[in-house]
């Protein structure tokens, strides 16, 4: 038998080093390479557990041919949605057709931090899976099969969750609590599901590997053999993945770069608040995000967004805080950006940013000191934005630069008045796109006014029911609004 061989892999991009290095070659990283075992007798089938696979896919090798004579299937990909919405916006697909969820064959990765909902959502979208409801019309008869498989609770305990939950009565829904990769297979070969569920990758282990569970040999090699099930079966598999102190995905990158899409579970535990939102997607966009609350019983959609609007406080006014109607993928979601003022030192004033562009702040404030006539050269300025969104676009200027202006003078926008609109470094405002979009989520969730740019003599501006525009051109005119 071979020797097993001592290799080092970095965490930070993957890569392979035949000795120890302080800092890895390719990625520039230090600290990063961690020592494993390769079993040099593994290489000849590096997908042995799954033989049972390959018995059905044999003689059916593909061959190379010219792109020319590949054969576009018109049909479109049909989909396994969860019913749960904002998950299946997030998984991506078809917007026009409202043709989301989940790809036969696909891998996904979820990852979040400790006790954030990610075993919750996933075992309420296993039980939507399971039940006929989430099939197609012409498919309603026929019920989906989950296999749920639990490698850190017992199968006692994911019923008491399921429960909890709402989903005990799915037939369809199968609960395994095992660790070993091998056990696993063999029950996906006597249960042919449509869809798996593993929480979590970091406990599955192959027992022909010198590696503890969790470690970079394992989680390559089970994650490599469960992508190779998916595709050679047609069968989805969504992964559970922890993440470090640093907030990302535990174990090598490769993880990331093995399965078709990567969520993740962004929000504070200690809050209701939870979005999903995907940073890879090869069958979607990565710019869609899904808003959930968790409640008693799961996690609940937002589909309004979370627009904590500053009407909700009623009539009263807030120094410091605007309303911008910010897109995220196809979606418009009402964000409420808040900014502080404090006494400060020359030379050594504080801007401090939470969810927003530390650059694109510092940006802001020397084009209120040029063009606003605010002197903050001594003023400590912070800016957040509220309910843990990030904010990146440049159509969120105006509502950042009236949010500052407004802590510095004690002055406010009425609750029912968003902003919205790019600024310059001139002091001018520019145009942005999807105004119509914009103005009608904003009409719709209540609001009566919005500041924003003139669009030029060649366009017109949008007419919405019961939205008054209020048109400015430069940021000394629009903080003249301010009451």
């Amino acid at each position: 038998m071979p020797k097993a061989r001592t290799i080092y892999t970095c965490t930070a991009c993957g890569s392979t080093h035949s000795r120890w290095m302080g800092k890895c070659p390719d990625c520039n990283h230090w600290d990063t390479l961690e020592e494993s075992r390769l079993d040099t007798s593994m290489t000849k089938d590096p997908h042995r557990g799954a033989s049972w696979v390959e018995s059905k896919n044999a003689g059916s090798a593909p061959s190379a041919i010219p792109i020319t004579e590949v054969v576009h299937n018109a049909t479109p990909t049909h989909r396994l949605p969860s019913g749960i919405n904002e998950l299946d916006r997030v998984l991506g697909g078809t917007t026009g057709d409202a043709v989301h969820g989940l790809v036969p064959g696909s891998v996904v990765l979820v990852g979040g931090e400790p006790g954030i909902g990610k075993s919750t959502l996933l075992l309420q979208a296993a039980g939507a899976w399971a039940s006929p409801v989430s099939m197609d019309a012409g498919k309603a008869d026929w019920t989906s099969k989950v296999l749920y498989v639990s490698s850190e609770e017992s199968a006692e305990q994911i019923q008491l969750r399921a429960e909890r939950l709402g989903v005990a009565e799915s037939d369809g829904l199968l609960v395994l609590a095992d660790t070993n990769l091998a056990r696993i297979i063999e029950q996906v070969r006597k249960t042919k599901p449509d869809v798996i569920v593993i929480d979590s990758i970091q406990m599955i282990y192959k027992a022909d590997l010198d590696a503890a569970p969790g470690s970079v040999t394992q989680l390559r090699r089970c994650c490599s053999e469960l992508v190779y099930l998916a595709k050679a079966t047609g069968i989805a598999i969504v992964l559970v993945g922890h993440v470090t102190k640093e907030g990302t995905l535990a174990g090598p990158r490769l993880l990331e770069h093995l399965v078709d899409a990567v969520l993740y579970f962004e929000g504070d535990r200690y809050h209701s608040a939870r979005i999903v939102r995907a940073i890879k997607n090869r069958f979607g966009t990565t710019l869609e995000l899904g808003i959930f609350e968790m409640t008693g019983k799961g996690l609940q959609e937002l589909p309004g967004g979370m627009s904590v609007a500053a009407m909700h406080s009623g009539d009263e006014h807030r120094p410091g805080a605007v309303v911008c109607p910010a897109m995220h993928g196809s979606r418009c979601v009402c964000v409420e950006l808040q900014a502080l003022t404090a006494t400060g030192f020359v030379g050594s004033a504080k801007r401090k940013s939470s969810g927003l562009d530390s650059n694109r702040l510092a940006m802001l404030i020397a084009v209120l000191e040029q063009h606003g006539g605010l002197r903050l050269a001594d003023r400590d300025v912070f800016a957040s934005a509220v309910g843990g969104l990030r904010i990146i676009e440049p159509a969120s200027d105006l509502a950042l630069t009236l949010a500052i202006a407004g802590a510095h003078y004690k002055r406010s926008l009425p609750p029912t008045t968003v902003a919205l609109g790019e600024i310059g470094l001139g002091g001018e405002l520019r145009p942005v796109g999807q105004l119509e979009q914009r103005l009608r989520e904003s009409a719709r969730l209540g609001y009566t006014h919005a500041i924003v740019p003139d669009l030029g003599k060649h366009h017109k501006q949008p007419k919405i029911e019961g939205m008054e525009l209020i048109v400015v051109r430069n940021v000394s005119r629009a903080i003249e609004g301010l009451m």
